[in-house]
């Protein structure tokens, strides 16, 4: 039966899209079968970091909830995208599907302006974990809360919620938390990321798991290393040694 994980955050810029992608690299590499969906359909991105050309997309997760394709059919297999100099893939890998959204202005504007049925967004859900025979299923969300965030979050075996050591974004976590319980979501764990190399790790995952009373994740460090790379690939494949590959790695284990 497929997983389904949920990558959320309150605000925007918690790097949630890149964790996702990581999580999902780690997880082909332990031999799983997953699919990511970028259901961040006002500003999809996650396909930068795989290294795919939007103008190359024959569908779009936007084609699916409008009724001009199957959901299978918009799904990218991007796991040759995780061989790099430093990581090669395993004999018993899994394998990696993207299923992307459309980043062109018109079709944008039509899902604001037109919406589109939740419903079916939910039955795509279902039919590419079938069709794909998924062990997870990795649901990449919009920041806030919208109709689309709360299907995510009610269908989810698991939610990460991303948030940085942040006043704003302590404040939307809990909101998000108690949303989160609300639905009866199975595992809550909570991803602090960006988080200041001086900082004691320990203590602030200490303390964070204290105020929300929910299991801390993973403490993801700010590293220049990051930003250098500039969403330009899979960091955890690129720097496997890397304290940030390895917290990533010990999330995936928690899934």
């Amino acid at each position: 039966m497929t997983r389904i994980v949920s990558t959320h955050s309150y605000r925007g810029g918690t790097g949630k899209s890149n964790i996702t992608a990581n999580l999902a690299a780690n997880l082909v590499m332990m031999g799983k079968r997953v699919a990511i969906i970028d259901t961040d359909i006002q500003s999809p991105g996650i396909h930068v970091l795989f290294g795919l050309d939007p103008q190359r997309f024959r569908f779009t997760l936007n084609d699916y909830l409008w009724g001009h394709c199957q959901i299978e059919e918009t799904a990218v297999d991007v796991t040759s995208s995780l061989v790099t100099e430093a990581t090669r893939l395993p004999q018993n890998a899994g394998r990696v599907f993207l299923v992307p959204s459309s980043v062109k202005a018109g079709e944008i504007t039509r899902i604001l302006k037109d919406g589109y049925d939740v419903n079916a967004l939910n039955d795509g859900f279902r039919d590419i974990s079938e069709r794909l025979q998924l062990d997870y299923l990795l649901i990449d969300t919009h920041p806030g809360m919208n109709e689309e965030t709360l299907l995510s979050i009610a269908i989810s075996d698991c939610l990460l919620l991303v948030l940085r050591p942040d006043h704003q974004d302590y404040q939307g976590t809990a909101v998000t938390l108690d949303v989160a319980r609300r639905l009866d979501v199975p595992q809550l764990l909570l991803v602090v990321n960006k988080a200041l190399p001086a900082f004691d790790f320990q203590e602030l995952s200490g303390r964070i798991m204290s105020t929300y009373r929910t299991p801390v994740g993973a403490v993801l460090p700010l590293t220049l290393d990051i930003v250098r790379l500039g969403s330009g690939g899979l960091f955890t494949m690129l720097y496997p040694d890397h304290p940030f590959s390895a917290s990533i790695r010990s999330l995936a284990e928690q899934i």
